[in-house]
Parts: structure tokens; sequence; C-alpha cells
């Protein structure tokens, strides 16, 4: 687990290197203030002000220097001097310009390597100094509980199944003094009857199962946070092609997220009444696979046709949220990969919230701009909720005719959360396509800051 702690530390004028962040339109001004020696080690490197520029620039002696970058982040983007955390050598640095504020999330998760299956690079910490020091905590949590998301989606999924992730709901258990448990076999089937369909073809060692952890004072204020848990999907016998199924070990994404998202509100001690669920199953063919044509049974007495055996994160999704809502939440938050449309609509960056409830998208819309970690909240229409209709059923998992697959992936939902309590659907990518400075290839966390910052300023102390 990369340590995290070591690479954040209070300010108290230890010796570092100078990092100097200069934005491009105070650029000239910075430099007309610089030595002469400064000012032609620049010219030396021919920079131009523009974005991206970088050098390093002479001290007084041969052994001293410092590190100019030339950058147009917002001073309150994580990822303002994200490149430097993952290129400076080793060593000891502080900003000259102002506060590290939330840049220091960056610096940090630029230094994370998941090193499961390569031996890691052995380069030792990046040291930034902070006069933050109040802040050093959180940060530090918000960089473990994204590494959490990255770390569990990058796993192979023959080395995560269903028994791992609740391996992982009960190590964080363990550490923040919550309980666990689990609903498998024959009362996974007569309970959750969708979960157990969709994950009934895996083998043994793979048994779809419910996974809920509790945490918390019973007289505090009830929320729920359910993540889908798909560990691979083929599609069923709905089969996906092969560049369709490349990457389905990130279908438990949403799973990911929750945990994440848990872990954030158990360290930071909020007052609330947690409940977890995760719905695990790994989506395999057998004889006894799931069928297009089924009608299956649900926890909450409606029956669902299933027109799509590919369409199945919504059926896991729907009986966890169902046991979610009988324990009368005043808040229930769903993360899932859940619909390709979503990637179609918005891209791989930014996640679509769903929500009836206005003054829970402002918060988290509002959340989500403050920290750097944005979503765009798409309509929960429901003209498009007739599109649903069954000829044998009460609905069908996935309507004929692929429009808006997104809204109607969150209509399904929807009647599984009970009326009038605040829900929120985000429909997650969890991988990101192409390297970004602190955001490498692979799995990422979407929309888990802004939650955790909706839900700590709404439950502060």
């Amino acid at each position: 687990m990369t340590d995290f702690a070591s690479m954040l530390q209070p300010d108290r004028g230890q010796p570092a290197r100078t990092i100097h962040v200069v934005h491009p339109d105070a650029y000239t001004g910075w430099l007309a203030k610089q030595s002469q020696r400064i000012r032609t080690t620049v010219a030396a490197h021919r920079l131009t002000g523009k974005p991206g520029d970088r050098a390093v620039l002479p001290g007084e002696t041969v052994d001293d220097w410092s590190m100019l970058l030339v950058c147009n982040e917002a001073v309150t983007s994580p990822w303002r001097i994200a490149s430097l955390g993952a290129s400076l050598p080793e060593g000891t640095y502080r900003l000259a310009e102002g506060p590290v504020g939330a840049a220091g999330l960056g610096w940090m998760l630029a230094q994370h390597q998941f090193t499961r299956y390569v031996k890691p690079d052995a380069t030792g910490p990046r040291v930034l100094f902070t006069a933050d020091a109040a802040h050093i905590d959180e940060t530090v949590r918000l960089a473990e509980a994204t590494a959490l998301v990255r770390d569990l989606v990058n796993t192979g999924a023959s080395d995560i199944g269903p028994a791992d992730l609740e391996a992982a709901a009960e190590m964080l258990a363990k550490r923040h003094g919550a309980t666990v448990t689990t609903t498998l076999g024959d009362a996974l089937a007569t309970g959750y009857p969708m979960i157990h369909a969709v994950g009934q073809a895996a083998s043994k060692d793979r048994a779809p199962r419910l996974i809920e952890l509790e945490w918390g004072d019973p007289s505090h204020p009830r929320i729920a946070l359910v993540g889908k848990g798909v560990t691979f999907d083929t599609g069923g016998l709905d089969i996906k092609p092969s560049a369709g199924m490349r990457l389905m070990k990130k279908d438990m994404g949403g799973a990911a997220h929750a945990l994440a998202l848990a872990s954030l509100v158990m360290a930071a001690k909020l007052p609330v009444r947690l409940h977890l669920l995760i719905p695990a199953v790994e989506n395999s063919i057998a004889g006894n696979a799931f069928r297009p044509g089924d009608v299956l049974a649900t926890r909450k007495g409606l029956t669902v046709e299933n027109t799509n055996t590919d369409a199945e994160g919504r059926l896991v999704l729907g009986d966890a949220l169902t046991k979610a809502g009988e324990s009368n939440p005043e808040l229930i938050l769903d993360f899932a990969t859940l619909t390709g449309a979503a990637r179609v609509a918005l891209g791989p960056d930014l996640p679509p919230l769903f929500t009836d409830d206005d003054a829970l998208a402002a918060d988290l819309l509002a959340a989500g701009i403050a920290e750097g970690d944005q979503m765009w909240r798409l309509p929960l229409w429901n003209g498009y909720d007739e599109m649903l209709k069954s000829d044998v059923a009460d609905m069908v998992n996935a309507p004929e005719g692929g429009f808006a697959g997104a809204v109607t992936a969150a209509l399904f939902l929807r009647r599984f959360v009970p009326k009038g309590t605040a829900w929120a659907h985000l429909d997650v990518f969890a991988w990101r396509p192409s390297a970004k400075p602190g955001r490498p290839k692979g799995g990422e966390a979407y929309a888990l800051r802004a939650a955790f910052a909706m839900l700590a300023k709404r439950y502060s102390r």
C-alpha cells in the first residue's frame, strides 16, 4: 500500500527545494523580477510562458536549484502540480507562491503505483511541505480512497470475485469497527432473486452474494451507499464481443466507489448511521445461466422481463436498492458502471448524475465544482418511463430501440427506491482511457471526492 502520509508533511522550515508555479498570464511579470542568471537559464530553455513550460533554475551554489512550472490550472485544482509529483527526483519540496491546498492530492496520487503484477519503481518519495497542516490527514484519506478504487478496478478478474469484494468490506469493517453481513445460497435465491439469477451461472467459488456493512450510532441519520459489484461481465447469453469484454474486470467499479466512500465516511467519523450494500456477482455463461425472455421475481415484488442478459447491473442494483430502502434511510447514493450510453453522451471523464431531488442535485454539483470532481445532471424523464413496459411482466430491464439508454436505466432503478427518499444515481466509467498528470491510464475514481464533500457538509458535527 502506498504510504501517502510520507508525501505531505507540515512545513516547519525544513530544508527543501522551491517550486515556482506561475500562471501564463503572470509569467512575464514573474520573469522580470528574477535575477539575470535565472532569466538567462529560462532563455536557454526557449520558454515562452505557455502552459506546461518547465525549467530547472540555478541557485546560489552548485548544488542548489529550484523548479519552474508554468501552469494554467486553477489554484483549487488537485492536478496543478501533479506532473511534478511524478517526475521530480526524490527529495523535499515546497511551493514558493501560495498554499499547497488541493494540489497536495495530485502530488500524492502522481506517486501511487499499482504493483500487484509488476515490481514497483524504486524511486523514493517526493515530500511536499505544506503550511496547511490541518488538512493533511483529510487529503491523505482522499488519496487512499482514490487509490483503493484504482487498485480494485485494475485488479484482474481472476483475482477479484464476489468473495474478494466481501473480504474488502470486512477489512474496512475491522479497521473502523463496523459489522459485515453476507447473504448467499438459498437465502439469496429467495430474498434477492435478481442478484441470484444474474450470478447463478458462476462457479461455486464465485457464488453471488449481497454484502452489507453497518457502522455508526443508530440514533444518527441513516444513509445508504450502494455499489454495483459485477466482478466480470461476459454479457451472459447475450454475450459481448471480445472488444466489449476486454475491460469488464472494471464492472465492479461501482462497488469500488461505494467501498471507498464508506471508508471516507467512517474515517471522518461523520455522525451518520452508514449502510453499505454491494450486490456481488459474476455474470457468467453456463447451462443454468439466466436467459433472454425469462421473467424474474424481485425483492420488491415486481416482475421483470429480462430482455437482455447484458443489462444485468440494474437487476442486481434493484434488489439492493429495495433492501436499502427497507431501513428508511434519509439518503441513498448508488454508484454503477451501468451504461455505455452514458459514455456516448458525456465521455469518460464526466459521470452523469440522476436524481429527482433538486436540493441533492445542487449540493452534489456544487461539491463537484469545488473539489474539481465534476458531474453533469441528466434528466429522469418521466416521458421515457413507458419504454420500460412489458407485455408479460411489470417491466423490462432493457427497452428496445436503444434510445436514452442511460436515462431508461436510471428510471429502472428509480422503481426500486422508496418514494420520498432522497436518492442519486451516478453512472461512473471507473476507467481512464488515457493518462493525465496524477491520473494514469486504468482504474479511476469519479465523483468520489464530490460525494464525500457533499456528505461532510450535510452531516458536519
